[in-house]
């Protein structure tokens, strides 16, 4: 079944969130073997899902943030992927935020089209670059196939982390 991509609305709150999660519990847990629990906790607290939470409905509030979710094309109320994006206009620099598609519709291609999506609508917008960021451990996988898919190039950064 295809998918179609709409505004994000106001109703749609609770569902992206809830869908947000199901996407990231594999790559939070990740992270946690990549980092250790120690580590883990000091970045996330004691439930990542209250980070994240959080995280994603400070995305929704964000006035600033440009929002849309993909639904079954059969049913608008049946999200299975969220996007935001912002922009940066000072820089001409279009950034994807956040992007989680559903465990149940991942591997159909939705996370390339909805990059696609916002890649195209950042450069109507008159951006002249676009970035997205995500983590290299294994988790992440998933999404560096994606973004490369979609034509982005990977900027090779390190972070280090340590506990004090």
């Amino acid at each position: 079944m295809a998918a179609a991509i709409r505004a994000y609305r106001t109703d749609d709150r609770d569902a992206v969130v809830d869908l947000a999660l199901r996407a990231w519990a594999p790559v939070f847990a990740s992270m946690r073997a990549v980092t250790g629990d120690e580590i883990d906790r000091l970045s996330h607290g004691d439930d990542w899902r209250v980070y994240q939470r959080k995280s994603v409905e400070d995305a929704l509030d964000n006035h600033a943030m440009h929002l849309w979710v993909a639904h079954e094309d059969d049913d608008e109320n049946a999200l299975v992927a969220f996007l935001a994006v912002t922009l940066h206009e000072d820089d001409a620099l279009g950034q994807i935020w956040m992007l989680a598609v559903d465990p149940d519709a991942q591997g159909r291609g939705l996370g390339t089209t909805l990059t696609n999506f916002a890649t195209e609508w950042m450069r109507e917008a008159g951006m002249r670059l676009a970035m997205i960021g995500t983590g290299g451990d294994p988790g992440h996988a998933p999404a560096r196939r994606t973004y490369e898919k979609a034509g982005y190039t990977a900027m090779p950064t390190v972070q280090y982390l340590k506990a004090l």
